[in-house]
């Protein structure tokens, strides 16, 4: 049995000693003819080398909520006087090395000497698209937020970033973040992994903020499984305000399904939920997968009118452009 680097703690519903797993999902573990196979299918379509983005100049606070994209998964929110992050990546590439990997197409929709003061930051789970150690050391020197994160993250983000004001906890774990802010982490179909023998030693979640000016949900990477994940959320805790819900990288369906929610399965998800409003995230920054860069906001308008959802309730989010609560 591998030895877990990140987490030593006693075995759950969805931890078996060793590593985490979803509960109640198809599993997410590909071997490697699976991959070979993904790879080698080809048909991917070309993105563009870059997007040109109008980058915002965010209040230093704001009273109500307001949430503006800095691209893929990292979203600035501003929420009851406080300015969280999540999943911040800054670098040029989402990737363990400089000179390889995806390269971003759009530039951040804030350049990061125009952040406002940075009260928190929410990491969903370790994929290098999600937890990028640069730029929180960046924000750990400029702006010294308090990181809240899933189990086993912890020790990532501590030994990468000395010095950085972690908390951590399990699934439905309430955690305090600032004054009357809270998050509680939420479940997701997803997995985790930040090199080749690590598969699953780190949980994945979502975030769900309660706070004086409403709620917010941010929902990490997930498949949609069967769904009851998502309508345990919105019972559990209540149809949020706002929904940040990943509508990109889901091509090839094969083999994207158990990991990645499609158009489709994003607005089951904002109905699962219940959400008043919802952001599509994750999507026409960052190549991961084989879809055209625009085919994620195409499929969210046609999947929104199959289900007879006004378009304004789901809008996929665009880098440097502000959407009020």
């Amino acid at each position: 049995m591998p030895r877990n680097p990140y987490y030593a703690g006693p075995p759950s519903d969805h931890f078996d000693g060793t590593r985490f797993f979803n509960t109640g999902a198809d599993s997410t573990d590909a071997g490697l003819l699976q991959v070979l196979r993904w790879k080698m299918a080809g048909g991917a379509a070309r993105w563009p080398r870059s997007v040109p983005v109008t980058q915002a100049k965010p209040e230093a606070r704001v009273a109500g909520m307001r949430v503006t994209a800095i691209g893929h998964a990292s979203m600035l929110i501003q929420i009851a006087g406080m300015n969280i992050l999540t999943d911040p990546v800054w670098s040029d590439r989402a990737s363990p090395l400089s000179f390889a990997g995806p390269r971003r197409v759009t530039a951040p929709g804030v350049a990061f000497a125009d952040l406002p003061p940075i009260d928190v930051v929410l990491l969903s789970h370790n994929h290098y698209d999600h937890l990028d150690v640069a730029t929180l050391r960046r924000l750990r020197a400029d702006h010294d937020p308090i990181m809240a994160m899933p189990l086993g993250n912890d020790a990532i983000v501590a030994r990468a970033v000395p010095g950085a004001r972690i908390v951590a906890g399990d699934w439905n774990d309430r955690l305090a973040l600032v004054g009357d802010c809270t998050t509680t982490l939420t479940r997701a179909n997803h997995w985790s992994a930040r090199g080749t023998r690590d598969r699953r030693m780190a949980l994945w979640c979502g975030h769900y903020l309660h706070t004086p000016a409403g709620s917010l949900w941010f929902a990490g990477d997930s498949g949609y499984g069967d769904g009851r994940i998502f309508t345990d959320i919105g019972q559990r805790l209540g149809p949020p305000d706002m929904a940040l819900i990943p509508i990109g990288a889901y091509e090839p369906r094969w083999f994207m399904r158990s990991q990645h929610a499609n158009p489709a399965d994003a607005v089951a998800i904002l109905t699962d939920v219940g959400a008043r409003r919802a952001l599509g995230i994750h999507w026409g920054t960052f190549q991961l997968t084989a879809e055209a860069r625009e085919a994620p906001v195409e499929d969210l308008a046609a999947a929104l009118a199959a289900a007879g959802i006004a378009p304004e309730r789901f809008q996929a989010a665009v880098p440097g452009v502000s959407y009020d609560g």
